[in-house]
């Protein structure tokens, strides 16, 4: 998996958060899955596969040019073969306001980006020319910032604003004392919350709080359970064990 550093053109920095590819060259009748769980980011995905990527528990074939939703609960993409994936990660805000999708309707689920608009169509034949991951970063980037360019406006900026400060507060921030930040009431902040991102900002908070210490039980290094359960601003251990299992099915000593 690489990590590339985000192309800052026309704010472009501002509507996504990272930029990954993931590739394997594996023989052609190996099957890899590939694990997504809640971290409170959606993205667009351009595939190159063999015979296309499957998305579980819905078994549905996927586009070779998608955007996927929040992960609530935890999906798979299953691939046959050798494959590369071309991720953008976006902020939770992006979807609603580069392609004017419903994110609620994208919660664990994926959307056909030629359904967007006729400019995809010619771009994913682009994109599927070449099998260099730079030259498809960069048609994918240009593609997002000409749609940048269209979109922001106030209330845009706001919930940029607000998503930026439950991302630096790891979840921990309270709802009211983001309201008074933003200088909003809390049902106008819930009502931008579910347009633009497609969960209650209180959910969206929770998620962003579990990725924290999800991050952090991960680190093979990490052994302090109570230390990530107070890091993580839970209340106690208990919390922190059903919210664990709530996004992954799974209680945090059975996960490690």
């Amino acid at each position: 998996m690489d990590r590339l550093p985000l192309l800052k053109k026309n704010n472009l920095d501002l509507f996504v958060k990272d930029i990954i590819v993931l590739e394997e060259n594996v023989p052609k009748s190996k099957k890899t899955a590939l694990p997504f769980f809640a971290d409170g980011y959606p993205g667009i995905v351009f595939q190159q596969t063999q015979k296309g990527a499957f998305l579980f528990p819905h078994n549905k074939k996927l586009s070779d040019f998608f955007i996927y939703g929040q992960t609530v609960h935890p999906i798979e993409i299953e691939i046959e073969g050798p494959y590369r994936l071309v991720v953008f990660q976006l902020y939770p805000f992006a979807v609603k306001i580069l392609f004017d999708v419903n994110p609620k309707e994208l919660n664990d689920e994926c959307y056909d980006l030629n359904r967007v608009s006729p400019d995809v169509k010619p771009l994913i034949k682009k994109l599927s020319s070449t099998t260099d991951s730079e030259k498809q970063i960069s048609r994918i980037a240009e593609f997002l910032s000409e749609r940048v360019l269209q979109t922001l406006n106030h209330t845009e900026q706001k919930i940029q604003l607000a998503v930026n400060l439950i991302l630096s507060s790891q979840g921990q921030i309270p709802i009211k004392t983001l309201c008074d930040n933003l200088h909003t009431t809390e049902r106008t902040l819930q009502r931008h919350f579910l347009e633009y991102i497609g969960l209650p900002a209180k959910q969206f908070a929770t998620i962003i709080q579990f990725q924290s210490s999800f991050h952090q039980l991960s680190d093979k290094a990490f052994t302090n359970l109570t230390e990530i359960v107070f890091d993580g601003g839970y209340a106690d251990q208990s919390h922190f064990i059903r919210s664990f299992k709530k996004f992954t099915g799974k209680k945090p000593s059975a996960f490690r």
